[in-house]
């Protein structure tokens, strides 16, 4: 069948078109391999935005290599991801915090029901492959739990929508163990439904499988990693007559175990480990910091500075990352401790507390996580 002269015109400008499109540079006047190393060195957020500027900038920065080049020269950093909502409307928002310029970034709306129940997420991260991790939470609307499993890239500074789990729960805990997204207990479908089953999501798969459930279902939850295990607690609850009850999951043998009573009973406050140890910031009096001493059972606390109360005013929201603590409180104030060891080999604690944008005043946070980007 003969081809028109004005259809295989038409084939030929556009193919001249991608040529030029293609072989345009990306700087004028610099050469490609330069250039590129000015758009590997563009700070996070901006990387992605730049994919917008021409088609040879999108190009190159999507580029698989190009993340690969980004991450062998080592030009990823750690950045504070803050999921709050406003206290007045209940309408949730991340933010993402460069602790080194001290500015704040507003991520894009997070895809999810319009009627949500704030506190029913929960979160999680893989901090050096840059995706933080939204799973299931409550309709407010209806006092249902979904099983939605809600990823964020800082690659592409965008969302996604991943395999749902196999079990709709909300006021659940979850951690990354080894690379492995782990969900654990929470309330089923109905919100009064207490549910024990435990599943483990593959990121490379995307897909969700059940593993071993826990012994008995928690009353609420912190949650913390060290090294492959995950130690879930309810922590006390008013009126303080019963000890709490905590577990520890064990990824490579899928098992459960007690947790040892030293460890759950002083286990007062939210979690956070900073290399392989375990602090918990308390949740009563002056807010003090205290670590988890294994050996012993038990929890000391850590000296150095008292914690910055007076700026700090709860609910809190804690992450860890290259020895420093990071603390979010209402309001979204940051302190950022730095646990040192004295000279009797004690811990001390040296704060700074950075204060958030006045507009975040009616803000409470529900997660801190920390990706690099």
């Amino acid at each position: 069948m003969a081809v028109s002269k004005s259809s295989s015109g038409k084939q030929q400008n556009d193919r001249d078109q991608e040529y030029h499109k293609k072989s345009e540079p990306l700087i004028p006047g610099l050469p490609d391999e330069i250039a590129e190393l000015c758009l590997l060195h563009l700070p996070y957020p901006y990387q992605s935005l730049a994919r917008s500027v021409c088609c040879s900038w999108n190009r190159t920065i999507t580029d698989p290599g190009f993340l690969l080049s980004r991450r062998s020269l080592s030009l990823s950093l750690p950045y504070l991801f803050v999921f709050a909502f406003h206290n007045s409307t209940a309408r949730i928002q991340w933010q993402a915090f460069d602790p080194r310029s001290g500015r704040w970034f507003i991520l894009p709306p997070m895809p999810c029901p319009k009627s949500v129940f704030p506190p029913g997420f929960a979160c999680t991260s893989i901090p050096r492959q840059g995706q933080l991790f939204v799973l299931g939470g409550m309709r407010s609307d209806t006092q249902t739990s979904i099983n939605t499993t809600v990823v964020y890239t800082t690659s592409t500074n965008q969302w996604s929508i991943a395999s749902p789990m196999a079990t709709p729960r909300s006021f659940f805990a979850a951690g990354n163990v080894n690379g492995k997204i782990i969900a654990v207990g929470g309330s089923g479908a109905e919100y009064n439904d207490s549910i024990t089953s435990v599943e483990c999501y593959d990121t490379r798969k995307d897909t969700w499988e059940h593993v071993a459930k826990m012994r008995v279902g928690l009353a609420r939850y912190d949650s913390a990693v060290v090294g492959s295990k995950l130690y879930v607690t309810e922590g006390w609850t008013w009126p303080f007559l019963f000890s709490p009850r905590g577990s520890i999951y064990d990824l490579e043998n899928d098992t459960w175990q007690e947790m040892k009573d030293g460890m759950k009973e002083g286990w007062t406050g939210v979690s956070v480990v900073v290399g392989d140890r375990l602090f918990v910031i308390s949740e009563y009096g002056d807010c003090p910091m205290k670590v988890y001493v294994p050996d012993r059972d038990a929890w000391q606390y850590v000296g150095g500075d008292k914690f910055p109360r007076e700026a700090m005013q709860r609910p809190f929201a804690v992450s860890g990352v290259e020895g420093r603590i990071y603390v979010v409180s209402s309001g979204l104030n940051v302190a950022i401790g730095t646990p040192i060891e004295g000279q009797n080999a004690e811990l001390i604690a040296k704060w700074e507390v950075v204060a958030a944008p006045k507009v975040f005043h009616d803000f409470s946070p529900l997660s801190c996580q920390v990706l690099y980007a």
